[in-house]
């Protein structure tokens, strides 16, 4: 497959201070290959001023190829994530939250495996590697491996993080999944379902993490876990 183009979805809910400062960042990466960008922002019916920044970023910047789409309701993560990869028209897909945790010149890290035709999806792991990882909570991070090797006893896979937000499919291959999860259900879902696709490639390369406390705009909680347990088993051991 010839690729020319990466297609970044961007999810963002009450990300208004600061999604000019991911967009300055994804902006600036100079992709290998000179791959193209395709940005894809989805506001998922934000309170603040979320899509006034967007709009003012996109304005100021023609020449950046930002496609912009609103929620009018609430939906969730996994729902916005639908909504950009049913619009993205590059040959791979990369996920991009909206907040300052992942480096987007890392995208150069996860591309690779593909560019040299191993693989056809890549997993950024947080949790192997040598790059900086800002140190945060415990039982977070233990709550990060034990859903992974839940996911991993059901999907037979060996991942070491299967939460990551950075995670680069082949579109043709995310795109023909059926996926259901609205919120952060999104993750083992899909990992369940493309690890089922015939003769898939999945890699898995380190990266770093540069993560936010609640008090710095973190959203997700122990009740998103206990949402994954569920998601592992229907999709892995109910589905078995």
């Amino acid at each position: 497959m010839e690729f020319r183009t990466l297609s970044i979805i961007i999810p963002a809910y009450n990300e208004g201070a600061t999604i000019h400062l991911i967009l300055d960042k994804v902006r600036a990466v100079q992709l290998l290959h000179h791959i193209e960008k395709e940005v894809i922002i989805i506001n998922d019916c934000s309170k603040d001023n979320t899509e006034d920044a967007i709009l003012k970023y996109k304005a100021a910047h023609p020449e950046f190829n930002i496609q912009y789409v609103k929620h009018e309701v609430n939906q969730g993560k996994g729902a916005a994530l639908h909504t950009g990869i049913a619009r993205a028209s590059g040959e791979y897909i990369i996920i991009q939250d909206a907040d300052l945790e992942y480096d987007p010149e890392e995208y150069n890290l996860l591309l690779p495996p593909v560019l040299k035709g191993f693989a056809d999806v890549v997993y950024g792991s947080r949790f192997m590697g040598g790059n900086p990882h800002r140190i945060l909570f415990f039982w977070h991070s233990i709550g990060n491996r034990f859903l992974t090797f839940l996911s991993n006893m059901f999907t037979d896979l060996n991942l070491t993080d299967m939460e990551t937000c950075y995670k680069m499919f082949r579109s043709d291959l995310i795109k023909g999944l059926n996926l259901k999860e609205k919120r952060f259900g999104f993750e083992p879902e899909v990992t369940a379902k493309i690890a089922r696709a015939p003769k898939v490639r999945i890699y898995e390369v380190g990266i770093s993490y540069y993560g936010r406390t609640y008090d710095e705009g973190k959203k997700i909680g122990w009740r998103d876990g206990l949402r994954a347990i569920y998601c592992i088993m229907k999709y892995g051991f109910f589905r078995l």
